[in-house]
């Protein structure tokens, strides 16, 4: 398969995965897996696509950023709030992403890892859907600072592949009471700086190994995936509110074991 054609395929699977909870990193591995390149030489340029995910969330809410930015020069509680919520659920990840941050890098082309994270997710959201007793919150600004924490905390799952860090949050959010609305909505803003620090260290850190030719590659995933992602991002909440995250638990546990079967089979 040329080259063009994976760009656009791993682009569109950024999109479509990153905001569900069904794992964007762990659909990308297997996605490169399954179309026969190496994970491992790919595995940067999954990271740095993500930026065109990021720029979504930052379109279809800017007027909620906007308000934040101008309700914090107004010395608004609820806009300080909100930016506090955020602060505090994003400093787990730095912490332990500095931490262990080359030991995850290991499982990031590990397709096993990743399908048995799938299977184990969908059975962990069908377990808090059933569990989960959540009231309407009225947004993040109204999410409590140990709620918040909690958050973050939960966040740091998604390091393993598969694990999903949207499915994470929201469904750690659903855990401590938040409604499903409020709990997506935290999990798209605080995608902004997670995902932003995440791609900038490691560009940091691998950018020099980059291949000649790459950028154009992921200016143009880029651009796929925040057109799908746009698209996705609308849909999302609207689903979620209707069917809850059955359908993508059941997903996950499908599309998991189908990854298990192939790989034991090839």
């Amino acid at each position: 398969m040329p080259v063009f054609w994976l760009v656009i395929i791993l682009g569109i699977v950024e999109g479509l995965t990153e905001y569900l909870p069904v794992s964007s990193t762990g659909h990308l591995i297997l996605a490169t897996e399954l179309l026969g390149f190496d994970a491992d030489k790919w595995a940067l340029f999954n990271i740095a696509i993500q930026p065109g995910a990021i720029l979504a969330i930052v379109v279809l809410y800017w007027r909620t950023f906007l308000d934040v930015l101008t309700g914090m020069f107004r010395k608004e509680p609820s806009a300080w709030r909100f930016i506090r919520n955020l602060i505090v659920a994003f400093i787990p990840a730095v912490v332990l992403g500095l931490a262990i941050g080359d030991y995850i890098e290991l499982l990031l082309g590990n397709a096993q890892v990743v399908a048995v994270s799938l299977i184990l997710g969908g059975f962990a959201i069908l377990l808090v859907e059933w569990w989960a007793k959540p009231t309407d919150k009225g947004g993040v600004a109204n999410v409590t600072l140990n709620h918040s924490i909690g958050i973050g905390l939960v966040q740091c799952l998604a390091m393993i592949p598969g694990v999903s860090r949207s499915g994470a949050t929201i469904l750690g959010a659903m855990a401590m009471g938040v409604d499903r609305k409020t709990a997506a909505e935290f999990s798209f803003f605080l995608a902004v700086p997670t995902l932003s620090g995440a791609t900038a260290l490691q560009l940091y850190k691998h950018g020099h190994a980059m291949e000649p030719g790459m950028t154009g590659w992921i200016l143009l995933g880029s651009f796929v995936s925040f057109v799908v992602a746009v698209v996705v991002v609308k849909a999302f909440v609207a689903i979620i509110q209707r069917y809850g995250f059955a359908p993508f638990a059941w997903y996950r546990i499908v599309a998991g074991a189908a990854a298990l079967a192939w790989l034991a089979a090839r």
